[in-house]
């Protein structure tokens, strides 16, 4: 598959290359990257082509949006399109010499609060503007509207509530006025979708986890958006990270250690692909790039090695009897479209 093709986003202006850099693991998710490290890294995708960087305050607590900025902003605007995201507001926490958020390895000490009305949203994205060092950015995100991180049904129903009420006026408002091409919304659960679109305008969802190489129980909400005209962007196409290490100790899934079940449908996953010569990775990109409704496909390399990898991957010819393996022996969903040539 060519990294750079460009697609477009729903019916709006804005075109993004097939191959994006997601910045969720610069903000320290896993482990604390030295700030070379990280900026080498946006700095290595940047030369090779890749267009399209996605961030959000909430990674790394604004730690992301810093290091993506202070690379990208030393760069052409017209070489690169960039997101991030709404829903939370940042700050001095109370206790500023004591605070440490616990979701982040690393990150920066300022305390996030759910907020998804107008002038939060109006808000976080002045904020993100100002952290990236840039005058615009080309779509903005609702960001983790979901039960996994508002916590229950009844905070999701105010939320988006609250959202209905206020705050997508001002997504709406911008989008409008030629500040953003596109609104968006990222999510990391299926039934959201459909919730999201009986509200709401949206052009694009960012999904991570509902649909990758190990499982595609999200497929029917893919297909939905295809249906409606309405693009998708996956984030995480590594599962968080078992796709792109394989089934060794310590490796993640769903952002937590994998477990037996899951390390023993990786180890069937690539030992198809094995026998095909083909990397577990380059399977994981490219599967999820085959279907039609998706635009992008956003991994979070943190090294030079791991952009250089994901290139390679993306570039990596895959055989159609890959694909037949893995359906045969019930590895992926029958009904999953799958890379053609060309591509």
């Amino acid at each position: 598959m060519n990294p750079h093709r460009p697609r477009q986003i729903a019916n709006t202006s804005l075109h993004v290359t097939q191959l994006g850099m997601g910045g969720a693991s610069l903000g320290d998710m896993h482990a604390v990257i030295p700030e070379a490290q990280a900026s080498a890294a946006i700095e290595a995708a940047h030369a090779a082509g890749i267009g399209y960087f996605d961030t959000s305050p909430w990674y790394g607590n604004t730690k992301s949006e810093l290091r993506l900025g202070h690379v990208l902003r030393t760069k052409p605007r017209d070489s690169f399109v960039i997101s991030t995201k709404v829903g939370r507001v940042h700050a001095r926490p109370a206790d500023p010499d004591q605070y440490q958020h616990p979701a982040w390895k690393g990150g920066l000490p300022f305390e996030p609060r759910f907020d998804y009305s107008h002038d939060a949203v109006l808000k976080s994205y002045e904020m993100s503007l100002a952290r990236l060092g840039l005058n615009r950015v080309e779509a903005l995100l609702i960001h983790d509207l979901d039960t996994g991180h508002l916590g229950s049904e009844e905070a999701v129903t105010t939320a988006l509530d609250t959202l209905s009420g206020s705050g997508f006026r001002a997504l709406a408002d911008l989008k409008a006025s030629g500040e953003i091409q596109a609104i968006g919304a990222g999510v990391n659960l299926t039934g959201m979708i459909p919730r999201f679109l009986e509200r709401f305008p949206i052009d694009f969802f960012l999904v991570a986890m509902p649909y990758t190489l190990m499982d595609q129980h999200g497929l029917d909400e893919l297909n939905l958006c295809r249906e409606k005209g309405v693009s998708v962007v996956i984030g995480a196409p590594f599962a968080s990270g078992i796709l792109a290490v394989g089934p060794q100790p310590g490796a993640t899934y769903g952002y937590r250690t994998a477990k037996d079940a899951v390390m023993q449908k990786a180890a069937a996953i690539q030992a198809v692909c094995a026998r095909h010569d083909v990397p577990l990775g380059a399977a994981a990109l490219q599967f999820v790039l085959a279907h039609p409704g998706v635009a992008s496909v956003i991994p979070g390399p943190v090294s030079t090695e791991q952009v250089r990898a994901n290139l390679a991957w993306m570039r990596t010819d895959l055989p159609p009897d890959l694909w037949a393996d893995l359906k045969a022996e019930g590895l992926i969903a029958a009904a999953a479209p799958v890379p053609v040539k060309g591509q």
